[in-house]
């Protein structure tokens, strides 16, 4: 997985650039969309790069033991909830993936929830639900305020779901990925996992998640402290910290991110929860991050902190923290129209159009 990403072809992002030269209008007019259609030539290796359509997300579902701290007021069954509400088509991703022609796939990837995996007595397990793949590491993570969340084995198993997930919708056809969450309390470890490989103040990446109180988000900032003094995660140990603070959720969509980049397919990166598994993607494998493209900026503290320390400039801002991949799917319409625009354009020289 790792040793098939290699750095943007330096060849190509230049033909890009010299193309856009060509193309009829003023040279950076387009701003931010030239440089990703640049980025994207360098991921594909080719000028004008494939357009990345169609989009397929993934959404990793998983519950976490750091729930019992009492950080969020939801309970812990919404999840699985949650993961049911997807398979129906009633959730947000859903409605905004049929807008853009997306795939959803969701990927129980350490859910409480046996999801109908585990049979009752007498019964057979039914494993063919449409949309939901069975890749459950554990049934929920540990409580990392008492003990790591996970071990070394169970972040390698589900990095490698991840990454299977990636594999399969690639060769399934998709051409740009798109990251996608379900687990609640999930912004905790992602506020451990920004603060454990960024350096940063707990407070300074904590955010507010499905919207507690103060008293609650209070607690919400002591536990993500107390986790990080118990286990003293070492950033150049990506597995450790996310076995230390991590969850599922986040640990699969590392493996996704990896996956889709050594696919040199762009991967569309979601919110707070996407872009803490996006920094641990980047430890694993640096050039990673020429895949990640950062689909919106969550309202959630954490995240700009991360992408600030990925180097990433997200393409929407509209105050927006519900996760799913919610954001990452407004932005697939913009990724396309930055790689269409090097397709379509004519140059100055056959429209017949003067430069100056």
């Amino acid at each position: 997985m790792i040793d098939g990403i290699s750095p943007l072809d330096e060849s190509a992002m230049a033909a890009a650039r010299a193309l856009h030269a060509r193309l009829t209008k003023p040279a950076g007019s387009l701003g931010a969309l030239e440089e990703l259609s640049v980025r994207l030539a360098g991921l594909a290796g080719e000028c004008p790069p494939p357009l990345p359509e169609p989009a397929a997300v993934a959404v990793f579902a998983g519950d976490h033991g750091v729930h019992a701290q009492g950080v969020t007021p939801w309970p812990q069954e919404v999840t699985g909830q949650m993961v049911a509400n997807f398979l129906a088509g009633g959730a947000v991703v859903n409605a905004f993936a049929r807008q853009v022609g997306a795939s959803v796939t969701v990927v129980d990837v350490g859910v409480l929830d046996d999801l109908g995996w585990a049979p009752a007595p007498g019964a057979v397990a039914d494993r063919s639900r449409p949309g939901l793949v069975a890749a459950k590491v554990r049934a929920g993570t540990r409580d990392m305020t008492t003990q790591p969340a996970l071990t070394r084995e169970e972040v390698s198993a589900a990095l490698e779901a991840g990454a299977r997930v990636a594999f399969t919708l690639v060769d399934q056809g998709a051409r740009a990925l798109v990251t996608g969450d379900m687990g609640i309390a999930n912004t905790t470890p992602a506020a451990a996992l920004i603060a454990a490989f960024t350096g940063s103040d707990a407070e300074a990446v904590t955010g507010r998640g499905t919207g507690i109180d103060d008293d609650r988000y209070t607690r919400k900032v002591a536990v993500v402290r107390a986790a990080l003094a118990t286990h003293r995660p070492d950033p150049a140990d990506p597995l450790g910290v996310l076995a230390a603070v991590g969850g599922l959720e986040h640990a699969a969509i590392a493996g996704f991110i990896l996956g889709g980049a050594s696919r040199r397919v762009p991967v569309i990166l979601d919110g707070v929860i996407a872009v803490s598994a996006a920094l641990a993607a980047a430890a694993l494998a640096p050039d990673a991050v020429g895949a990640m493209v950062a689909g919106h900026r969550s309202a959630e503290p954490g995240a700009s902190v991360a992408l600030a320390h990925l180097g990433l400039e997200p393409l929407i801002d509209l105050g927006m923290r519900l996760g799913e991949g919610t954001g990452a799917v407004l932005s697939v319409p913009i990724v396309a129209s930055a790689v269409r625009v090097l397709y379509e354009v004519a140059t100055f020289d056959s429209a017949g159009v003067s430069e100056k």
